[in-house]
């Protein structure tokens, strides 16, 4: 049974986002005192009363308003109100009932949902009568809550809401969203399902893309640069296998990013590509690539995640023959030395041109991730390598001998080298073995780890 949904709507800056980081234990979304902050939809599972649901957070509502980012944000809650089975209306019990308000009111009436009115800001019991007011609205009993400190009626707010939950029928929502070529919906595997962060500097295409892979305007898109402020997850299914395309916000130099929202912003998208299991990272095919791109290739290997490099934009190069795929390919895994080994896809989201091959390419960097090499066969590889190209001698004339090799984990592949003195190994004999075992067994798509260990450390 598919859990109910429960979507917070209201205009900007009335507690949304504390309200919905109370109910899911965790900053999932941005707090902040400005207005607006939060933009897209976010989703995170939550439970009360033993019921399990889906909590929605929406963007602030401004009726009318002339600025384009206001109308998408107001598209997307449009689409929470659609799929949800309950909705709270969230107003400011200190601010009072405003226009806003009346024409978010009007357009929650018209959604036929049960709608629970939620004033918060209630700290005190002396602000109680404030919420009276909020009878005028016409859409029943206000509840008072203080969002920030977690009392005042927060509990009886979600008694109110699960009471609404059907007793056996559960609603299916649209978060099990099908690809744009119209795959069909499967069962979710026993292996869970495959996370994938799509992250690079603002402006060049995550959120088109992620759009495109899942079908519908999942993320709003714009062309103003930081446009996506929060970690989003959308689950598709693409041929029978289960992912969640987490998109991020754009990750600027850490000197043009302005305390607060924005570094929130790209604090959690690095915390993205931690979890995820692969990384795609997006460069525009139109602009050179920049020491931020290296910079995020280089928080990618030290991850240990599998990645995919992906060239958007493609459609703005007007010779786009193999030859200059080939060059711009080299170029790349030259500039992004610590990613040389991810693949690399050219792609336009605009005119969805291989845009499926993103994740095509992102199963093979999760199967390459969680390769694992018998025993006999590393150390016969492993032994030849050396063999080939002996090891370098150290000033005092004592060289490296490599007595035993062994795989100890996955994801990424990590062996580890017992030798005569783990102290006798050097960077470039080091990267030359990664590069042996790599035209061995493959490896395209994930970092692979090589730790030597002393001998006599082994004991």
């Amino acid at each position: 049974m598919a859990k109910p949904v429960v979507a917070i709507v209201g205009r900007p800056n009335v507690g949304k986002s504390t309200f919905f980081n109370r109910c899911v234990g965790a900053r999932h979304a941005i707090v902040d005192d400005s207005p607006g902050v939060t933009r897209d939809r976010i989703y995170r599972e939550t439970d009360w009363a033993g019921r399990q649901f889906l909590l929605v957070d929406t963007g602030g509502v401004i009726p009318n308003s002339p600025e384009s980012i206001a109308n998408e944000v107001f598209d997307q809650v449009n689409l929470a109100v659609d799929e949800a089975d309950v909705i709270i209306f969230m107003v400011d019990g200190k601010a009072g009932i405003s226009g806003a308000d009346e024409e978010v009111a009007n357009l929650l009436r018209r959604s036929k949902k049960p709608i629970v009115v939620a004033v918060n800001k209630i700290d005190e019991p002396r602000e109680q009568p404030n919420a009276m007011e909020f009878y005028g609205l016409g859409l029943g009993e206000p509840h008072t809550l203080s969002a920030m400190r977690g009392s005042g009626g927060v509990g009886d707010l979600l008694d109110k809401i699960v009471s609404y939950f059907p007793a056996d029928t559960r609603k299916k929502i649209d978060l099990d969203l099908v690809p744009f070529d119209g795959t069909e919906l499967v069962e979710e595997e026993e292996t869970g399902p495959l996370s994938v962060a799509i992250v690079g500097r603002p402006n060049v295409g995550k959120s088109s893309i992620v759009n495109v892979l899942v079908g519908t305007n999942r993320s709003i898109v714009s062309s103003v640069p930081g446009t996506t402020r929060d970690a989003i997850d959308t689950k598709i299914k693409y041929q029978g296998r289960e992912l969640i395309l987490v998109d991020t916000a754009g990750i600027r130099r850490k000197s043009r990013v302005d305390y607060g929202v924005e570094a929130f912003a790209v604090v959690r998208s690095l915390r993205a590509l931690e979890r995820a299991d692969v990384v795609v990272l997006i460069l525009d095919a139109s602009q050179e690539i920049s020491d931020q791109d290296q910079k995020i290739a280089g928080k990618i290997d030290e991850a240990g995640r599998g990645a995919v490099i992906v060239v958007n934009k493609w459609d703005l190069i007007e010779d786009k023959s193999s030859k200059l795929m080939k060059q711009y390919t080299e170029n790349v895994k030259t500039e992004l030395r610590s990613l040389a080994f991810a693949e690399v896809i050219f792609t336009s989201a605009i005119s969805k041109q291989r845009v499926t091959k993103i994740i095509e390419a992102v199963e093979r960097a999760h199967a390459q991730t969680k390769k694992r090499i018998g025993t006999g066969l590393l150390n016969q590889i492993v032994n030849e390598s050396v063999a080939l190209v002996p090891p370098p001698s150290s000033k005092r004339g004592k060289r490296l001998k490599v007595y035993y090799t062994t795989q100890v984990s996955t994801a990424p592949p990590t062996f580890i080298l017992f030798a005569n003195d783990d102290k006798l190994m050097t960077k470039n004999y080091e990267a030359y073995l990664e590069r042996k075992l790599r035209e061995a067994f493959g490896f395209e798509g994930t970092p692979i780890r090589i730790v030597t260990r002393a001998k006599k450390d082994n004991r």
